[in-house]
Order: C-alpha cells, then sequence, then structure tokens
C-alpha cells in the first residue's frame, strides 16, 4: 500500500463515525511498520479516547520505530485525555503524517512543534482536501463560533414544497427521505418553524432501520403558541424552543419543564442572535428544515453554509402552491444568492443538490 492509501484507510474509520463525537472533531489513526498495519483507530465519543491512543493499543510493543497516519493533528494539551503527541513521543515512532492542522487554539500547530521538537518527522497535508471535508463543521465552528448550516428542502421539479392547502406528504421517495434521516443522525441540532410544527406536526427525530441520534429539536416560536399535543414536545429527543421577550412562558415551563426556552431579549427573533446562542451552547451542525418563510431568512441575511435540495419529478404548478422560499424577491437577478454546485445524487427517482454560496474572491 502506498502512503496515500493508509491514510485514505485513516479517513475511512473516521468517516464511519460522523456526528456522534461532537464537539470533537471525527478523527481516525493507522500505525504500519514494515509495510503491515498493526494498529487502526477512531474517536469514538467526546470524552473517550483519541484515535491515535486505540490505534497504538493495538500496535503495543511493535509501535515503536513505526509510522502514524493521522486525519487530524495529535493535541497537544490535556482536556479530558492526556496529549496524543505526548504517547506518541513516548512510544518513540519514526514519522507522524497528518492529513490536516487542528484550527482549536489549544492545539494549531503546538502538536506539530511538540513532535519535531521530539526529532520526529513530521509531514502535514497528505489527503488534506478530504480531511478538511470530514470536518467541515467543527472547522467552522472553530473559527466563527457558530454552527454549520444547511438549509434542507423537498421540492416538485416546479420549485413547490406544498400543495396550496398545505399537502405535503410525500413530496419525494422513501429513499429520499431515508437520506434526510441519515442527515439528522449526523446533525447535533434541527431546526423549524412554528409555522412547520402546526402544520405538519413533525417529529423531527432519527428513524433509520438500525436506530439512530436525534438531534437536538430548535424550534422558533416567537410568542410560544405551540400547540400542547405537538410531537415535538414528547420525551423522544431533546428540544429547545426560542421565543421573543413578550412570550409568556411561566404556565409552559410548568407543563413541559423537561423543554429548555430561550427566552430573547427583543420582540422578533433575529437570526443572527439564534446563531450566536447556538454557538455559546457548542452546537457545531445545523440542520434547516424549514418552512418557506425560515428558508427565506436565513437565505436573506447569507446565514447559511449548504444547501441540501431534494427534487421529485413531479409538477403541481399553480401560484397558490407552497414554495420552497417565501419572502420577497429582489428586483434584479443580479442581487440572487450565488451557488456552486457539489454534487448531484439520485436517490431512487428523486435527484439531491448540494450547493453552497459562491466564494469571494480571495475567501
Amino acid at each position: 500500500m502506498t502512503k496515500e492509501e493508509y491514510m485514505d484507510l485513516a479517513l475511512s474509520v473516521a468517516e464511519s463515525t460522523i456526528g456522534q463525537t461532537s464537539p470533537n472533531p471525527s478523527v481516525g489513526a493507522v500505525v504500519v511498520k514494515d509495510g503491515r498495519i498493526i494498529g487502526i483507530g477512531s474517536h469514538l465519543q467526546a470524552g473517550k479516547e483519541h484515535a491515535e491512543v486505540h490505534a497504538l493499543t493495538q500496535a503495543g510493543d511493535q509501535a515503536e520505530g513505526a509510522d502514524i497516519y493521522v486525519t487530524l493533528e495529535p493535541c497537544a494539551h490535556h482536556g479530558k485525555t492526556p496529549p496524543c503527541a505526548d504517547l506518541i513521543i513516548e512510544q518513540n515512532l519514526k514519522k507522524v503524517y497528518i492529513a490536516c492542522l487542528d484550527p482549536n487554539p489549544e492545539v494549531a500547530g503546538k502538536g506539530v512543534e511538540k513532535l519535531q521538537q521530539a526529532g520526529i518527522e513530521v509531514e502535514i497535508g497528505l489527503r488534506e482536501a478530504r480531511a478538511l471535508a470530514l470536518n467541515r463543521n467543527f472547522f467552522h465552528f472553530m473559527n466563527t463560533q457558530r454552527p454549520y448550516v444547511t438549509l434542507k428542502a423537498a421540492m416538485t421539479l416546479d420549485g413547490k414544497t406544498a400543495t396550496s392547502t398545505g399537502d405535503s406528504r410525500w413530496v419525494t421517495s422513501e429513499q429520499a427521505r431515508l437520506d434526510v434521516h441519515k442527515q439528522r443522525h449526523i446533525h447535533d441540532a434541527i431546526l423549524v418553524g412554528i409555522n412547520t410544527v402546526k402544520h405538519d406536526n413533525p417529529h423531527l427525530t432519527t428513524r433509520l432501520p438500525q436506530g439512530g441520534k436525534n438531534p437536538i429539536r430548535i424550534i422558533l416560536d416567537t410568542k410560544l403558541q405551540i400547540d400542547h399535543d405537538a410531537n415535538v414536545l414528547n420525551h423522544d429527543a431533546e428540544t429547545w424552543i426560542i421565543c421573543g421577550v413578550d412570550a409568556k412562558t411561566g404556565t409552559f415551563q410548568e407543563l413541559f419543564p423537561h423543554v429548555k426556552v430561550i427566552q430573547l431579549s427583543t420582540t422578533s427573533i433575529e437570526l443572527d442572535n439564534v446563531l450566536h446562542i447556538l454557538g455559546e451552547q457548542e452546537v457545531q451542525s445545523l440542520y434547516v428544515e424549514g418552512g418557506s418563510t425560515v428558508h427565506a431568512s436565513f437565505i436573506a441575511n447569507n446565514l447559511f453554509d449548504e444547501c441540501h435540495w431534494y427534487i421529485a419529478p413531479k409538477l403541481l404548478g399553480g401560484h397558490n402552491a407552497i414554495q420552497t422560499v417565501g419572502g420577497s424577491s429582489p428586483e434584479w437577478m443580479k442581487d440572487a444568492a450565488s451557488l456552486t454546485f457539489t454534487s448531484v445524487e439520485q436517490l431512487g427517482p428523486d435527484i439531491k443538490l448540494i450547493a453552497q454560496p459562491m466564494k469571494e474572491d480571495g475567501e
């Protein structure tokens, strides 16, 4: 195997844990000696052993003089676990291949520096692009202190999410809906507006054949008018409701003490403030399922990082059908939000498009 293939293996191991290590990144490690793989590990859960620890434990006494391939720079600080850089030094490894550096200020090059000072050879950048994509939520959060925001919508070919009566079951196929549940599984939180709760009464949980992790359910409800029999108020998953200063919270909290109510100091809900609050709560990834008014607000304020559009081969027609994105249109095409398609995939009869805001020159 080549060094690229060893790093690909480490990345594959890390990718299998996406969504279950937050607020930590997903990391994989492979220990190689004399052309043999003698240890493989991944970080499985925040607060538990890091990938390097698992891989070096497997390698045991054979680790001395070996190479290790790590998808993210080994940590050099004492957190909930000891520094991985120290362990690599203690095991007297020969060389460390690192896919990308860690933007965490507590690491940020310090791991590399510690290894090099100990006389261990370090190579940085092997399969870097794949490693950056693996932990894009983590990197974005470290750089902005806000969650990475993904807008999701299921629509017909002519851009409708529901009929004129509000009927939206089902726009897309079972295959597309399964993919949505996979996305819920890997996100920290899922967000909808109160109108979606009132009209659709969703559960907003992850329902996969083998189970799955439920995201935090976040409801934007300015006046706290949610129906008391709404499915999102059950105990199936954690629920946060964000409301305005005029909302009457007392009785609601008595009835639903398990629901976290975040009351803002403003009469309206400003998304910029919402993302700031979620960042303070270490929510690193946010899956926004709408509806059209919520999507319009995120787009108008340029507060999204990715779009997942599921398109069904159906045509509804009619000016009174519900659009994917509501709000007011700009007067000129040049004022449209410009995106770049990054992925096109067929799911059963449907198509999934992923697009990201077009970067300005120099970004």
